[in-house]
């Protein structure tokens, strides 16, 4: 194994910045792609995608994209929940990258949620 070089060392910091920052709730809204068999089947690759771009022009530091798992809604997919400080999960259902780029600026960056797409805020079904 090659010697690592402190550019190296600092590389790898950077790129750990935003797991460290995951653990210790340094962020201001979390965007989760549910990504199980069913989502990916559904289209939740492309929705990454698009929020990746989004996250990536916005120039935010204080939000974090992760994935996770099937959350139980298959007929429902692709689906997203944004988890804002302070505020109830809104859980958004049946979504496409066009939907997910509104969802990121009017809700993920703007705090307003977008109430035709979603399925639940908190614990309370919006149908």
């Amino acid at each position: 194994m090659a010697k690592l070089k402190v550019e190296d060392l600092k590389r790898i910091k950077e790129s750990m910045k935003g797991t460290v920052n995951l653990r210790q709730g340094d962020y201001r809204v979390k965007v989760t792609v549910h990504m199980g068999t069913c989502g990916i089947a559904a289209g939740a690759r492309k929705l990454m995608t698009a929020l990746l771009e989004k996250l990536e022009k916005s120039g935010a530091t204080d939000i974090i994209l992760t994935s996770s798992g099937c959350a139980g809604l298959c007929n429902h997919e692709p689906m997203i929940t944004v988890e804002a400080k302070d505020s109830a999960p809104v859980k958004y259902v049946k979504l496409d990258p066009d939907k997910v780029a509104r969802i990121f600026d009017e809700h993920v960056a703007g705090g307003h949620p977008v109430a035709e797409y979603a399925l639940s805020i908190g614990s309370e079904t919006t149908y």
